[in-house]
């Protein structure tokens, strides 16, 4: 035997029985370098070239919940699972929640916007509806009385706003 194939001999036994690595899943890439994971090889690895798989009693940390080896189909390897750091996730988590409190916030001041809007369209068209005079203070800081046409202008706004801000 070569010395080159003894080293590769050597390596694959090494990589197979090291108990540190705790690799489960062992192949030969297309340039017949051997490679161990705890993770499923890419899908462009046949199937011939996979060395070992994970024990059925034993399985990969990251795809715990992959198939017996009998189960696995010679095209069909199951996808690999993300890693997730814990603390990143707990930070996400975190994040969307203050989002949604955050959007909840805004959501009730602008319902109690919207009822104060109501509010107060309702009170200024029944004034309007009344029939009293109604006076206001123009930009000089005179008071002037609406006439007729400024009166039915008033109203038809106060109708629009309540009409747009009580649902």
């Amino acid at each position: 035997m070569h010395s080159c194939s003894l080293f590769a001999i050597a390596g694959l036994l090494l990589a197979l029985s090291s108990p540190a690595a705790h690799a489960q899943w062992v192949w030969k890439d297309n340039r017949n370098q051997v490679h161990a994971s705890d993770l499923p090889p890419p899908r462009d690895i046949p199937d011939k070239n996979i060395l070992q798989r994970p024990t059925p009693g034993n399985p990969p940390r990251a795809a715990a919940a992959a198939p017996a080896p009998s189960a696995v189909a010679s095209d069909a390897r199951p996808e690999p699972r993300q890693r997730v750091d814990p603390e990143l996730e707990a930070r996400r988590q975190r994040a969307e929640q203050e989002q949604a409190a955050q959007r909840k916030t805004e959501e009730a001041r602008q319902a109690a916007q919207r009822i104060e809007n109501c509010n107060r369209a309702r009170d200024a068209l029944r004034q309007l509806e009344s029939g009293m005079r109604i006076a206001r203070i123009n930009e000089k800081g005179e008071r002037e009385i609406l006439d007729d046409q400024a009166r039915a202008a008033e109203t038809q706004r106060a109708r629009d706003v309540a009409a747009s801000e009580c649902r």
